[in-house]
């Protein structure tokens, strides 16, 4: 069983999908810091983290980008409520791009605090991205 493998079968009882020259797993619900840790065990590199607001009130969903010896892996779920655990502690990558996506999107990442990047101190989070905003 490849590392990949393994990690799915922690997450999920479902598999890898290819997709688009890359692989996807979407569990019905993540345990974000235990994928994280997994990932980290199998070797993988965090490339980065992508959020996206889904349309009418759908949420934001996180695609969480890895890379294992040159294959492209996303996990992907919700924010549910706009939040979600932090993985910087983890994952030092993390840091800058959870900081993007709290300004950005006003997603929480949960266990941090957050020195600005963009915004003006004081500024609310969520002023750029959201579609509620246009």
């Amino acid at each position: 069983m490849s590392a990949l493998e393994r990690v799915a079968a922690e997450l999920t009882r479902g598999a890898w999908e290819e997709r688009m020259g890359s692989l996807w797993l979407a569990p019905a619900k993540l345990d974000i810091r235990r994928m994280a840790a997994l990932m980290n065990v199998a070797g993988a590199r965090l490339i980065t983290i992508a959020a996206m607001e889904l349309a009418e009130g759908g949420g934001i969903r996180m695609d969480y980008h890895w890379d294992l010896d040159g294959t492209l892996a996303t996990v992907t779920t919700m924010a549910d409520n706009g939040v979600v655990p932090s993985i910087c502690d983890l994952c030092p990558a993390a840091d800058w791009i959870e900081r993007e996506i709290h300004e950005c999107f006003a997603v929480e990442f949960q266990g941090r605090e957050y020195e600005p990047l963009l915004l003006r101190p004081g500024a609310a989070p969520g002023v750029s991205l959201r579609k509620e905003d246009e």
